[in-house]
């Protein structure tokens, strides 16, 4: 009995003794056994070392690579205009709009031409209440402010004119007026007109009424004597429908038309703008333009019997196809043949005329396919046998 009373008391003396100084007694009896009082836990030592606090390092990010940075796209250079420049005006509605701007491109670093936008945009031949073009353009006359006159308009012109239907025949003849006198004052004036086909439109009623106020802008034009731009072959696609994606001056296909399936786009714009400057006779950037031709490229079937035949309409490549599948019809070490010789119904082409079938086996003395010494040739005797 004395000897658990003596076991007893030296517990609570060393429970006495291992009560810390602070106030953390609640926590280190939350936190150590009886066992570990009594005997220790082995970790004396390392706890009675101060400890470091461990703060944790961020991770180093990784740095993203430099990326090269993109030279901004030059802005045309603009020379300064000679006082004797060409001055080109754009007049119609917001298709000119579209086209005056890459004129002023195109010309930027020309110094012998100079751009105008005149555009009015939602403006026509119909509605003089809102806009009277015939009116403008005597003003425009009077004050000698151009020497060609660039047309772009139509697109707002399918309205009812003086009480009559739009595209009805009253409608016609008022509308082909209107037209004539707009022209018969810049013809009087002795200034140059180019008139812009209007382009295939994407809604096809649309379009389809765009294309019957286009062909009274084109007798009206032809009749007057102003140079028409095509542009609705040059813009359809190879199914021959609206198509807003084409061939730009670079041969790469891009968007030509804007979203809107009536605009052009920048590049579509910029393709128009070539088309005019071969209209206009100039001579730009290098690039001798043909005086009066309305086409990129010369007719070389003009005046033949092949110039009346359909051409393949594709994005102004109709002349071009057109030579390339006439190519040149000629006999072999011959001159070379018109191109009234292609192939036209009820008639023999060159070709077959030129000569039979034998005579290609047999050819006579001259010809560059006469192996040896031909037909017809004199046949000298060698004295040697050889």
């Amino acid at each position: 009995m004395v000897m658990w009373r003596s076991i007893i008391g030296l517990v609570m003396v060393v429970l006495l003794c291992a009560v810390p100084a602070s106030g953390a007694w609640a926590q280190e009896r939350s936190t150590r056994t009886l066992f570990e009082v009594l005997f220790g836990s082995g970790n004396e030592q390392q706890q009675s070392q101060p400890q470091a606090p461990v703060t944790s390092q961020p991770r180093p990010q990784a740095q993203p690579a430099p990326q090269p940075q993109q030279a901004p796209t030059p802005a045309p250079t603009e020379v300064e205009k000679s006082e004797n420049a060409r001055r080109v005006a754009v007049f119609g509605d917001s298709l000119a709009v579209d086209l005056a701007r890459a004129l002023e491109r195109l010309y930027a670093d020309n110094p012998e031409i100079m751009v105008a936008e005149e555009a009015v945009g939602s403006s026509g031949f119909v509605r003089d209440d809102f806009f009277d073009w015939n009116a403008a353009i005597e003003d425009e006359l009077i004050a000698d402010s151009f020497d060609v006159a660039v047309v772009a308009i139509g697109i707002n012109d399918r309205q009812a004119l003086n009480g009559a239907e739009a595209l009805s025949d009253p409608w016609r003849s008022a509308y082909r007026d209107r037209i004539d006198a707009f022209l018969a004052d810049i013809r009087a004036a002795g200034k140059q007109v180019i008139w812009l086909e209007l382009p295939p439109m994407q809604q096809p009623s649309y379009g389809a009424a765009m294309a019957q106020i286009s062909s009274i802008h084109k007798a009206a034009v032809n009749a007057g004597g102003g140079a028409w731009v095509e542009t609705y072959d040059r813009y359809l696609g190879e199914d021959g429908g609206y198509s807003a994606n084409g061939p730009d001056l670079n041969g790469n296909i891009v968007d030509m038309r804007k979203g809107d399936g009536i605009h052009f786009s920048a590049a579509g714009a910029d393709k128009l703008a070539f088309y005019i400057d071969r209209a206009m006779g100039s001579t730009t950037g290098g690039r001798v333009s043909l005086s009066g031709s309305t086409s990129e490229v010369a007719d070389l079937l003009a005046g033949t019997d092949a110039a009346g035949m359909t051409r393949p309409p594709y994005q102004g490549l109709e002349q071009m196809r057109l030579l390339e599948m006439a190519s040149f019809v000629q006999d072999l070490g011959g001159a070379a043949q018109r191109a009234s010789g292609l192939i036209i119904a009820g008639q023999t082409t060159a070709g077959t005329r030129s000569f039979a079938l034998e005579d290609m086996l047999d050819a006579p003395a001259g010809r560059v396919d006469a192996f040896g010494l031909g037909r017809g040739a004199v046949e000298i005797e060698n004295p040697g046998g050889r």
